[in-house]
């Protein structure tokens, strides 16, 4: 291993250069004006992974934006790592909060900023440069290797699953490695094993036929605003539960043993909030702020609209008023029976002065991975060697709904050795991937590749 490690030392300066590369291309999935720039992305990827020596390399067309596919399958008795990642990003919104231009990578304070940066070009881009490292000093690698990087996480991987149904021999493997979570914190490097799902929703509620003056009908109609507002306000009781009937009635609590596990994290409430510019948290009443996060239900607005935004004044009565709703789920819950149950909660709420229409965008269900697991075991033996720490065991608020399908049509589990921060500023203005985790990622990625296929047999044994 010595020297792929003075390779990838001695070549941060290119790295850099690369990834600045493949930063600039705004490949925002969402945006349909955009779509030549995912082809782009996909192209680049594609001539990168063949220049650095990955074989089989391709663009596979889905009904959406295309998957990009490797492999290397030379090293006879190994396991098979599938590595998975995505290359769209979020929107840019709002432009002008950001300190330089989104898509002009600009190195500052040992961050490299741009939207992108951490998720998930940035933790894309350390596989191949660890894998680049092997094919270029002796031209074999440790374990055998199949890389699907996919074009619409950010939009829900609504043709991910067709695909992977549609290709389950290409993608045969032993495992899935997934980088797109975080460290619990800059210098704490950890292992995540568990992901919380999600459940996305839209409403729609309807007042009058159309728009009205309201100075001639108000006080006459139920405005479509209020009435939303007054049903999402109700949507959680003053101890900040969710009030959809039915939501905890298949929540798996924590063990003691994670309980203990979360204890040994360095986390500080205060700080915590102060970093966010609050003055107090909030959630439900309880349970400690990590339990919150990673394993409890959620139930958020992510954006409400209706009636008149524009400079100046209308006095308008809206006809209509929108919101988009998101619920993170936890073990053992399903996001289709969650859809199910927040539909009918909300047709029950509506006050019969409107009509209400409830639309299910999009849905994942959360994971676990056994910790004991040997991929997770190599990941904890990789970090430790790649950072000199001993990992710690996290999960994740967030989720990663293509991981159920993974585990549903190829039987497999997944590994999150993940590289962010939990402050990178992922989906907001400044984002950012911290550069020491950058490289250290790539030595780390390196050293899970060389430890897996012992950690691998010591299972077999068993």
């Amino acid at each position: 291993m010595e020297n792929i490690l003075l390779f990838i030392e001695s070549n941060h300066s290119q790295y850099l250069s690369e990834l600045k590369e493949l930063l600039a291309i705004p490949s925002v999935s969402s945006q349909s004006e955009r779509k030549p720039e995912m082809h782009r992305t996909a192209e680049w990827l594609k001539n990168h992974m063949t220049n650095i020596g990955l074989q089989n390399v391709q663009i596979l067309e889905t009904e959406g934006h295309p998957v990009v596919y490797a492999d290397w399958l030379g090293a006879a008795g190994k396991p098979t790592i599938l590595i998975y990642g995505h290359y769209d990003v979020q929107p840019e919104d709002p432009v002008d909060l950001w300190k330089t231009p989104p898509f002009e990578a600009t190195e500052r304070d040992g961050h490299l900023y741009a939207r992108g940066a951490a998720d998930d070009k940035g933790q894309i881009f350390i596989h191949l440069k660890a894998l680049e490292a092997f094919l270029k000093n002796g031209g074999t690698l440790p374990a055998n290797i199949k890389i699907i990087f996919e074009g619409e996480e950010e939009i829900g991987s609504e043709h991910l699953s067709k695909f992977i149904a549609d290709h389950k021999d290409l993608l045969k493997a032993d495992l899935i490695v997934i980088s797109d979570s975080d460290f619990f914190a800059k210098g704490v490097p950890s292992v995540t094993y568990g992901l919380r799902g999600i459940s996305y929703m839209e409403v729609e509620v309807t007042g009058p036929n159309s728009d009205l003056h309201s100075g001639s009908f108000g006080g006459s109609v139920h405005n479509p605003i209020q009435a939303l507002t007054e049903m999402i306000a109700s949507l959680h009781d003053n101890n900040g539960r969710i009030t959809v009937k039915g939501m905890y009635e298949d929540v798996r609590l924590l063990t003691k043993a994670e309980r203990a596990a979360f204890k040994k994290l360095p986390w500080n409430d205060r700080k915590y909030a102060k970093s966010l510019g609050l003055k107090q948290l909030y959630g439900e009443k309880g349970f400690t702020t990590l339990e919150r996060l990673w394993a409890r239900p959620t139930l958020e607005c992510n954006g409400i609209w209706g009636g008149y935004t524009g400079e100046g004044a209308k006095t308008v009565l809206p006809s209509k008023a929108f919101a988009k709703i998101s619920m993170r789920l936890v073990p053992d819950q399903s996001s289709a029976k969650i859809a199910k149950l927040f539909e009918k909660h909300i047709k029950a709420i509506t006050p019969k002065t409107i009509d209400v229409k409830v639309r299910d965008l999009h849905g994942g269900d959360p994971v676990l991975t056994p910790i004991d697991s040997p991929g997770v075991q190599a990941a904890v033996a990789a970090l430790e060697k790649g950072f000199g720490k001993k990992p710690l065991y996290q999960r994740d608020g967030g989720s990663i709904p293509i991981v159920v399908d993974f585990k549903r049509l190829l039987g497999i589990d997944s590994v999150l050795l993940g590289f962010g921060l939990p402050d990178e500023n992922a989906h907001a203005p400044n984002e950012f991937i911290d550069l020491d985790n950058f490289f250290g990622g790539i030595k780390t990625a390196a050293h899970y590749y060389n430890e897996l296929p012992q950690f691998w047999k010591n299972k077999k044994k068993r």
